[in-house]
This record gives C-alpha cells, structure tokens and sequence, in this order.
C-alpha cells in the first residue's frame, strides 16, 4: 500500500468490482476468510460496483442477513460501495426478519450517507428504481411502512426515533408534480404505493407509537379509509380490511382500561378534535357525563367500539340512572309502569312544571323514565289522529264541503306545535350539523313541514272565503269559497291540497313509531331489517324504472295507430296496464286485435317479454336481495341492535327536553331562572368549573407520563396518561402474546423433532438386530450401515439455508451434530445391545421440523 503512487491509487479506485461467484456458496457456507479473500479487504479500499451486476450483489448482502451472519454482512458493506438504495432493500430485508441488530447496523451506515445529500428516511425515490423490480417487497414499501405492517414494535420505535416516518398520501384527486409524475411513470406503481402505505399508517405499531392519542387517530383513519373505499372501487376490499383493522385497535385499547376513572376519561375526552370539542359543547343532564368520544364514534360508524361491553355498560347504568332495579325486572312489571306513566302523563307533566327539582321531579329526568314519558306523549298524538280520522268519517258531509270547521280536524296542531319548539330546542341544543346527521330528524322535519302546510292551506280558505264576500266586486270568488261544491272545485284548490297532506303525514307519523322499536331486541333488530330492505328497494327501483319506460315506450307506440284498443295507445293507460301486469291483476286481453295480425304478434312479443323480465326475473331478484339483507343483519344482530340501542340512548341523555309534547310549549318557571343565571354569568364571568381530579395512573411510570413533575404547567393531562397508559399496557400484551405464539412453536417443534430423531434410532435399532441374524461378513455389515447414515445425512442436507435464518454459524454445530450421530450410529453396530439413552437436541435445531419430518420419510 505504501509502494503505490497515485496513478496506481487512482487505477484501483476507478477499477469496478466484478462479482465473484464463489462468494454466494462462501456466504452459505458461512466462512468469513473465503469471503474476506473474494472481497480483497487487506488493502482497505471500498471498491465500486458493476451495474449489470447490481441485482447479484443485492441477493449477496440480503443472503447474508438472511441467515443471521453479521461479520460477513459487515466485511460486505466494508468492502463494497453500497448506495442507498440497495442498503434501502437489505434494510428491508432485516426488517422481514425482525433482526433489530442488523437494522440498527444498516441504519448507522445509512447515517454515513447523510454527507452525500442522500433522501435516506423516506426512500420516494424508490418507486423510480427499476432495479427493485423483481424485489420480493412491492413498489413504495419502505423499512417502516414493513415494520408496522408486521408488528414489530422494537424495530418501529428504533426507525421513528432515527427520524423515519409515513407521509400521509395526497388525496385520489390531487394534481401537484409528485403525483402526476407517479401516475405518468407507473400507475399501478403509484396505486400500490399508496395501499402499502396506507397498511403501514392503519397498523396498530405505527397508531400506538407515533400518535399521542392513538385511539382518535384510529377513529379518523377509519372514516377516511371508508371514504377512499367509495373513491378507489378497485382496492375496496383492501380499505375496508384496513378499516375495520382500525376499528379492532380502538376497540382493544378500550379493552385495556382497568377501572371507571379510565373508562370515563377516555369517553368523556373532548380534546385534541375540532368535532369532538363541538360534541363536548353539548350538555347532558346534571349527573350525566358527557361523552364526547363514545358519541364521536358513532358519528363515525365505529359499530364495534359502540357496542363494546364497557361502552353498553356505561350506557345502560346512566339509561337506568337511580333506578337500579329496572334492567333486572320483569318484563310484565316494565308494562305496568309504562302504562302507568301513559294514564298519569298530564299529572306528572303538571308536578314537574310546579317542582323540578323535587324527589319525583328528579326521578322524571332518568333517561329510561324521560324515554316511557315521551313514548305516552307520542302515543297520545296517534290516538288524537285517530279521533280525527273517526270524526272526518261521521260527519262526512261537512267535511266534503266548505262547511267544515277548522277546529274540529285541527286537534293533532297542538302537537304539532310542541313538536315544532322541540326541534328547533334539539337543533340548539345539538347543532345544525350534528342534527342533520341524524335521518329520523330529517323526517321529522319534513313531517312537520306538511302540517304546518296543511293548516296554512286551511286557514287560506277560511281567510280568502271572508275577504272575498267583504268586496260587492268578487262575489263569484266568494261564491266559490264558500259555497260551491267538491264537484267544481278546480284541481289546485288549496283544500284539495291541505287535505292530500294531511293524509301523506298521517301516516308518515304512525311510521315515525319505529324510532323506538331499538329498545327492545326482536324489534329493534326487525327495525334495521326493514331500513335495510327499503334500501335494496330504492337501488331496485331504478333498474325497474329503465326497463318499465323502455317497455311503456315500446307497447304505447305500437298502439298509437290503433284507436279500436280503448286500454292501450295512450300512455296513461299504457302504464297503468303495464303497472298491474306486475302484480298480475291485468286482462292479457287488451294486447289483442284480431284484425291487425302484425301489430298484434308484435304486441304479444312485447309484453311477453315484458312479464317474462318484470314477474319472473326482477321481481325474484327483489326477493333475493331483500332475503340477503336480512340474512346479513341476523348474522350480525348482536352488533346492529345494539348499535341502534346506544343512539336511542345518546338521544335522552341530553340537558332539558324533560317536559313532553304538548306540555314543553308552555313556559316554566325554570325557564326563566335559567334564563336570569345565563345573563348573570355573562355579565360575572363568574362560576368557573373546577378541574377534576384524578387517581394517578399505577401502569406507568411517572417519570414517563410526567416529566416535568409537580402540579405546575409541565403536567401531562390526566386524559393524556390514560391514553399513554393503555397504549404501554397494549404493547406489553402483544409482546407477551407474540413471545408466547414463539414458545409454544418451538416448544411444539422441538417435539416432533424429538419424536421423529426417536424413530430414527429405533429404526437403526430394528436394522441392527436384522443384521445379527444374516450371515454376512463384518465389512458387508458396515456398508450397509454407512449407506444407511448417509443416506439420513442427505436429507438433512442444507436445512440450515432455509430454516435457520437469523442463526449465527448454525450449519457448522449441525453438521457436528451429524457426525456424532453417525460416529454413535457405528457404534451401536459393534457393540451387541445397549439400552436406549435420551435424545438431547441442539439448540441450533429449534426450526428443523420439516427437515426432519423429511428425514422420517
């Protein structure tokens, strides 16, 4: 080296490395001087590669990981210039294997690039590279994105702290230079990108260790991963597998409280989340917490975490509140009360208007009692419906002409009216936007839209009918107000239309009663059913309104020409004879006409297969997919019904709306004292709410949650360590389970390598005493006997390079271990008998049991 001037320096630098082949079977063999020697080491130069021999050297340096050899993927990266993007795909390699050591060994080399101005933590330019094409890891997958996707936490934590990280993917829309550069080099390069790192941000190692709190992380990458579902219809299977992925970590780190005080932070948190602060905004009553989070997740559909047994126990003790006894009686001591509250309703309403913070006052605010009083209210509206109904039908008469009195069908508004406040309470007191998410608030306001509609129309004749015969000089108008009969009036009469709405919102409003079918099981899963297969039903529509117009147009036109056909040719009537063919209450008669054979054959044609498409083919699918939706809700019942349950619950968990329709409408006196108190703490700033305080957390450390230690603003908020708390306890629980899947494997391994190395000896046993009793010379004994053992000896051939990965120098104890086995195999053929002594196993044989079962065979 001393002896070299610089042309020569300069000769052996610029001089590319050229592969060696022996240096593949060098590394398999593990013998780090051959490598060493193939590598030329002594002289201290990092030598530059070949291109064309860029994918051999890769497959070098992976093999040498694979196999746990440290030392030569050490005399590797020494002695070759790697760059990094084949460090970047050995960094892979270390991590598929989970071997922390060599990925800590790659990362300080990757450091060592950091001078060369090297993209080393995201690795975006790999998607570019050509040369990972025949890679075993996708496009776009980088170190940490495989961490996540497998678990392994040790790894995880060791790449976030070196600065690696997953950038979130830019939206399916997004138009900026990275992206259209991705989608114009290789679509489906850039499509599988995205997926893969979308596997990596929706593993439980990324969200448990990278997100201060891991569960709303989950909760949000859930509701996206939904959206992406219905953007990106071709890999919809994989979201909604990531999906429901993050709903299972969320639902395990609610799993993970161990009392009420962390089960009522991580409910109640309200931080950290626009939606779930405006949630928090929203009060409950005195008493009730608010729960924020449990209602943040069923805005977002989180079906499992809602129905989990912590979440639907907290539900049912605040649903039965004081009343502890309710959820344990009878269901004929639940009806007695129900109609008890039912016949008393005015007599309570009357107590709590006077008292509301009497005893019994107090007991009216309990969900499950505001539930049944609501429930009589509603009830009561029905039967004042009712009534109407049998009133219009006795005195028909007036009711068919200009006669009728307002008052006498105008009973069900005084509901209306309390109805009416109710909402607009409910909208003040939830938000427009909470509101509206809600469908069964949308009915209601289309409901009481109609009403209000009917009444106005009503009163419009009225007011019409009195001004017009006040002016000598619309007499006719006031004739027709007033006087005339049904028969006259034209078709946009108001009173027409009023009473077409009342009909339409009549029985809107018995339909309205299914909201509270989900208190009850049977009912409430029936209810869902029923959504369900009305939904199937709008979707079926559509594929019935393109075939039955392409067939109205079709039938309609052939007998256009034809005025003999009194049913057909006009396209009402074309209609509703094609209308009542799907129910088969038509006359197939019609489509005669004897005297025009041709128009007629076609006509035949045509509504056969009209029948044949509509009765036979659609309709039956109808049946099938309306069968499939209920199968589907009863596989999962348990879930669904639940699910309703807890927002019927939510829904009376709210401040105020004690007083039931039409009681609300009328001012109390607790009104107007929270009114005074509202404007007094606005002008006082006063009545600031305390902090609560809360237990310290046993599961962790405090040093870990609370570094800055005392009561000063260094604190870390208590919502805070319960959610760090659940995370180290989740963490702790799946290393424990993966170290105990591990020691159950080997332990069943080393088992059946025990039993199968067993037979094997019993085998040599059997073939000894064979032996003893053939006359044959002692050299013929002993061939047999060695062709036997090496026979043995080739099937256990180069188990090492395929089952001992991650192992250091295991083919070396191996084939020590043969060699005993055959020097003792030799043995026991000299010698005459000997007793069976136990099998001891190797420690570098824990993951032989294929090689050995092959053995056996």
């Amino acid at each position: 080296m001393e002896n070299l001037t610089s042309d020569n320096w300069r000769e052996i630098v610029n001089k590319k490395l050229h592969f060696p082949p022996e240096l593949i079977l060098a590394i398999q063999e593990g013998n780090m001087a051959w490598v060493d020697s193939l590598l030329s080491l002594g002289d201290g130069i990092i030598r530059q590669l070949d291109e064309s021999e860029d994918r051999l050297w890769r497959e070098a340096l992976n093999l040498s990981i694979r196999l746990g050899s440290e030392d030569i993927m050490t005399s590797l990266l020494l002695g070759v210039k790697f760059d990094f993007r084949q460090i970047h795909e050995a960094l892979l390699v270390a991590v598929d294997t989970n071997q922390p050591r060599f990925v800590k060994h790659l990362l300080d080399r990757l450091d060592l690039e950091k001078g060369n101005k090297m993209d080393v933590r995201s690795f975006s330019m790999a998607i570019f590279d050509h040369s990972i094409d025949d890679s075993q890891f996708a496009p776009g997958v980088t170190p940490l994105t495989l961490a996540c996707q497998k678990d392994l936490y040790e790894i995880v934590m060791m790449l976030t702290q070196r600065g690696h990280d997953i950038p979130l993917p830019h939206a399916i829309s997004c138009t900026c230079l990275e992206c259209n550069n991705g989608r114009q080099y290789d679509l489906l390069k850039f499509s599988l990108s995205r997926i893969n790192t979308y596997r990596g941000i929706a593993s439980r190692a990324y969200l448990s260790i990278t997100s201060e709190d891991a569960m709303l992380s989950a909760f949000h990458l859930s509701k996206e991963l939904r959206k992406l579902s219905k953007k990106e219809p071709e890999f919809k299977p994989q979201y909604l597998a990531l999906e429901e992925l993050c709903q299972e970590f969320a639902v395990e780190l609610l799993g993970m409280c161990r009392n009420q005080s962390e089960v009522s932070t991580i409910l109640n948190s309200a931080e950290g989340d626009s939606e779930d602060e405006e949630l928090d905004e929203q009060t409950f009553e005195e008493g009730i917490p608010n729960l924020a989070r449990l209602r943040l997740a069923v805005n977002y559909n989180q079906k499992q975490f809602v129905t989990h047994p912590i979440c639907q126990q907290v539900l049912s003790s605040i649903w039965c509140g004081s009343l502890s006894g309710w959820r344990g009686s009878r269901t004929t001591w639940k009806l007695l009360v129900s109609l008890g509250i039912f016949l008393t309703m005015p007599i309570l309403c009357l107590i709590y208007w006077i008292a509301p913070k009497s005893k019994l006052g107090k007991l009216l605010k309990v969900p499950v009692i505001k539930f049944l009083l609501h429930s009589a209210s509603y009830m009561w509206f029905l039967i004042a419906l009712l009534t109407e109904s049998i009133l219009m039908e006795i005195y028909r008469t007036d009711f068919a002409s200009r006669n009728q009195n307002i008052l006498h069908n105008s009973l069900h508004m005084v509901w209306v009216a309390g109805f009416f406040w109710f909402e607009c309470k409910e909208v003040w007191i939830e938000g427009l936007k909470s509101y509206f998410l809600d469908l069964w608030n949308i009915l209601d306001m289309m409901v009481l839209s109609m009403y209000l509609a009917s009444f106005t129309l009503r009163v419009l004749i009225m007011l019409k009918g009195y001004f017009y015969c006040l002016d000598s000089s619309t007499q006719e108008l006031c004739h027709y107000f007033t006087n005339t009969v049904r028969e006259d009036w034209r078709q946009e009469d108001p009173q027409l239309i009023a009473e077409t709405l009342f009909a339409v919102t009549s029985m809107l409003s018995f339909t309205r009663l299914a909201y509270i079918l989900p208190a009850h099981e049977s009912l409430g899963t029936l209810q869902i059913s029923m959504g369900r297969m009305i939904d199937d039903m709008m979707r079926f529509m559509f594929i019935l309104m393109i075939i039955g117009t392409a067939f109205l147009c079709g039938i309609n036109n052939i007998y256009v020409p034809y005025v003999i056909s009194p049913h057909l040719g006009r396209l009402n009537e074309t209609f509703n004879f094609l209308f009542w063919t799907m129910f088969g209450m038509a006359n197939q008669g019609y489509v005669d006409m004897p005297d025009y054979a041709l128009a007629e054959f076609v006509g035949r044609i045509f509504y056969g297969i009209f029948t044949l498409l509509i009765v036979i083919v659609l309709l039956n699918m109808l049946i099938a997919m309306i069968s499939n939706s209920f199968q589907r809700i009863e596989d999962d019942a348990d879930v669904e019904w639940k699910f309703a349950r807890s927002k019927l619950y939510l829904s009376y968990f709210r401040e105020g709306l004690t007083m039931p329709v039409p009681f609300n409408i009328i001012p109390s006196p607790k009104a107007f004292f929270y009114i005074l108190r509202g404007i007094f703490q606005k002008i006082c700033c006063c009545c600031q709410k305390k902090a609560p305080e809360y237990p310290p957390i046993t599961s962790v450390s405090s040093n870990a949650l609370n570094s800055g230690g005392g009561q000063g603003e260094g604190r870390v908020p208590y919502r805070l360590q319960v959610t760090k708390a659940l995370v180290h306890r989740y963490i702790e629980a799946a290393r424990r389970e993966f170290e105990e899947s591990t020691r159950k494997d080997v332990g069943n391994r080393i088992t059946e390598l025990n039993k199968v190395v067993g037979r094997l000896h019993t085998e040599m046993k059997d073939f000894q005493q064979k032996l003893k009793w053939q006359n044959k010379g002692e050299p013929d004994q002993a061939n047999i006997l060695g062709k036997y053992i090496m026979g043995a000896k080739n099937n256990f051939r180069d188990f090492d390079k395929n089952d001992a990965m991650g192992c250091e120098n295991r083919g070396l104890h191996f084939h020590t271990h043969l060699k005993e086995e055959k020097s003792k195999a030799d043995e026991d053929v000299q010698e005459e008998e000997e007793p069976e002594s136990p099998v001891e196993i190797h420690p570098g044989e824990k993951s032989t049991l294929e090689t050995a079962q092959t053995a056996d065979e």
